[in-house]
């Protein structure tokens, strides 16, 4: 009896450390800064106090841009994507756009190269967020928003970060990567194939780099570099993530509806917080699909191999048991 009390003590305290370190290793977004509750306006250099996305569409299409010391590569993102756009207008005189461009706390001048591109461009719609500290491309996408108690200072009853995604005015909400690796005028397909899974408002389509895995860009590319790939994809499969050949392509297309629900709700900020926000889309049941992009390697990529491999496999650990064991759940009232 004595044995069997030792092991229980053992069991329950094992437990107990293991819920302990989960909650003390697990993503918590910070909070954020008074000045971040603002946009820059190009044309008046003013800062005016961002919308919301609850707040009714009030445009087609909000293409939230994160970029993080990307001086050198974003004014050839910007020019493609804003000539692909106008050509759109041009078919089309409904059509209508913004630009959200988040500056991720960059060393270098990336909001100034920002803001003469907006200035060079009156009539575009481009409105350009500065986050005071680096918080990853998960957060720059989002401005990541739990649900709590400080919304009147966004306008939200419960949204408690409203940036990047959370303040988009589109009625479909595309998430673009500043590197310019995705052939943008590929949002064609991704516009067509939301339309076609759209059910009560909600759907994902995720631009995809599959088909080009015999390709001889990544057949080529260092053994390392390559089994860390397989590595990752076998690892969220396991972990829950199916039916989704490429999870981490920076180029993915949401209805309003599922931006609502999906990005309030976000606790991962770097680059794993592809992985949370396909997972919370699949909780939630939203119809998802992947179209075939054109993609080619940009130069100037951020990410380390080795060490960025590591956190986002420890991340993706943690956000799964965080799912399974009711720690993190999806809220939807508003």
């Amino acid at each position: 009896m004595a044995l069997i009390q030792f092991l229980t003590v053992i069991a329950t305290t094992a437990i107990a450390s293991l819920i302990g370190f989960l909650l003390f290793c697990s993503p918590k977004p910070r909070e954020r800064t008074e000045n971040e509750k603002y946009y820059r306006d190009a044309a008046s250099k003013d800062k005016k106090l961002l919308p919301s996305i609850f707040d009714e569409p009030t445009l087609k299409l909000s293409c939230i841009v994160p970029a993080f010391d990307e001086t050198k590569r974003l004014p050839t993102m910007l020019k493609e994507t804003v000539e692909y756009l106008e050509e759109q207008k041009k078919k089309d005189a409904t059509y209508t756009y913004e630009m959200i461009i988040v500056d991720d706390g960059s060393r270098d001048n990336t909001v100034q190269v920002a803001m003469d591109f907006a200035m060079k461009q009156p009539d575009v719609d481009i409105r350009i967020l500065a986050l005071d500290k680096n918080r990853g491309k998960g957060g720059a996408v989002t401005q990541v928003s739990l649900w709590g108690e400080e919304a009147n200072d966004c306008y939200i009853k419960t949204c408690v970060k409203c940036q990047g995604m959370l303040a988009a005015r589109g009625e479909l909400c595309l998430m673009v990567d500043a590197d310019g690796a995705t052939q943008f005028s590929d949002l064609g397909k991704l516009v067509e194939d939301i339309k076609r899974i759209e059910k009560d408002g909600q759907g994902v389509v995720v631009g995809s780099r599959s088909h080009l895995v015999t390709t001889e860009a990544v057949v080529k590319r260092s053994f390392i570099r390559n089994f860390l790939m397989r590595g990752f994809h076998t690892l969220v499969y396991v972990l829950g993530i199916r039916g989704i050949e490429d999870t981490q392509c920076g180029f993915k297309l949401f209805t309003r509806k599922s931006a609502q629900v999906i990005f309030p709700n976000m606790h991962v900020e770097r680059w794993i917080f592809d992985i949370e926000c396909l997972m919370i889309a699949q909780l939630e049941k939203m119809p998802i699909s992947e179209v075939q992009v054109t993609w080619h390697e940009i130069d100037g990529s951020k990410v380390n191999l080795m060490i960025d491999s590591m956190k986002m496999a420890i991340d993706l650990l943690l956000i799964r048991l965080n799912y399974i064991l009711g720690f993190w759940s999806v809220q939807k009232s508003h």
